[in-house]
């Protein structure tokens, strides 16, 4: 019997190919960019399933184009790229990897605020671009010790951060309009979101995007934060207004702004920015800005994408794959709880 076709919208390594290629005849974009959507709905057209990435917006278009799409086996935690009502309707079901991610985000969340606080890279380019003729009173920063830290979210990325913390004398606050953890864990005080906000002199984001998370740090939430505070962005670019978050900066309300994700990167938004907010590339003193790597360790990588293959694996063998986060034959199926509901309308940790 002819092998299902299965589509890889990035490179990805040889052990993910080789289980793949097992069951299924393959066509993997080796560019290392990614396809054009018209290019994606071409090479998509015929195939059975998907093993899709952050740089895949999964809608209605793209659906009606691939009509003999059964599989979406998402290298992803946060699915915001992916219509996942539109892919129940068409039949399609939708997997994610639910907690791969999870432990290097935090731990980046962590290298975020002390490369920021401590002014690491800049350090770094005084000494590449200045030589070094020993100490001098320089570049004084602000470390964690003392501080209160401030997480909007406490799913399991939040938790994670919490736990790194904890070791570092930081007061911790929390806001997660459904915890689900022992409110007390690591000494975390629970709280609503506007106390977290006002009180925190760091505010680090966990939470998934969706209607009721969008530019949740606005300028509004932004005047409300203490003069200097600095905000620390490892989830997805839309939970802040950059254009906000730029003009604080430049009037020196904010002290600062760490990021691993941004605006532009948000597909599920008709409305998103083309690049990153110019004057955030321009503020090298004040903003530490990496290229969406929380999750860019290569076991755990590598580990992503084998999850990923097997639910697909598992529907070509006509088995439901775990972390699915729809049932096409089931409208009314519920989302697991290691899943992270995309569609949350209230401020909600990332699962």
């Amino acid at each position: 019997m002819e092998k299902q076709k299965i589509v890889i919208t990035n490179r990805v390594f040889p052990e993910t190919r080789a289980l793949l290629e097992a069951h299924a005849q393959l066509v993997v974009n080796e560019s290392g960019e990614p396809w054009p959507d018209d290019e994606l709905k071409h090479h998509c057209r015929d195939a059975f399933g998907l093993m899709a990435f952050m740089t895949d917006s999964i809608g209605e278009d793209f659906l009606a184009a691939c009509p003999e799409l059964k599989i979406v086996g998402a290298a992803l935690k946060g699915y915001d790229n992916i219509d996942v009502e539109a892919c129940t309707r068409a039949g399609v079901t939708v997997t994610i990897v639910p907690d791969l991610l999870t432990i290097p985000t935090a731990e980046l969340a962590i290298g975020l605020m002390l490369s920021l606080g401590r002014n690491i890279l800049r350090g770094d380019e005084a000494i590449r671009s200045h030589g070094f003729q020993g100490w001098r009173p320089a570049l004084y920063g602000t470390g964690l010790d003392g501080t209160t830290v401030g997480i909007l979210g406490f799913g399991l990325v939040g938790q994670a951060i919490a736990k790194r913390l904890s070791p570092f004398g930081c007061r911790i606050l929390a806001a997660d309009a459904n915890p689900v953890c022992d409110t007390q864990r690591n000494g975390v005080v629970f709280t609503d979101k506007d106390e977290v906000i006002a009180e925190a002199d760091w505010l680090v984001l966990a939470l998934p995007l969706n209607a009721g998370t969008q530019h949740v740090i606005d300028r509004s939430a932004i005047a409300r934060m203490k003069p200097g505070a600095r905000i620390v962005n490892p989830a997805r670019g839309s939970l802040v207004d950059e254009t906000a978050i730029a003009d604080a900066l430049a009037a020196g309300h904010l002290g600062g702004y760490a990021a691993d994700v941004f605006e532009c990167e948000d597909w599920a938004r008709k409305d998103r920015p083309d690049a990153i907010e110019p004057r955030l590339l321009m503020e090298r003193d004040r903003t530490v800005l990496t290229p969406h790597i929380g999750s860019a360790v290569v076991d755990v990588r590598r580990n992503i994408e084998l999850s990923a293959a097997r639910s697909i694996v598992d529907a070509i063998a006509g088995r439901r794959p775990a972390h699915a986060v729809n049932d096409p034959f089931n409208p009314s199926y519920e989302l697991a709880e290691d899943a992270e509901p995309a569609a949350r309308k209230n401020i909600s940790g990332g699962r």
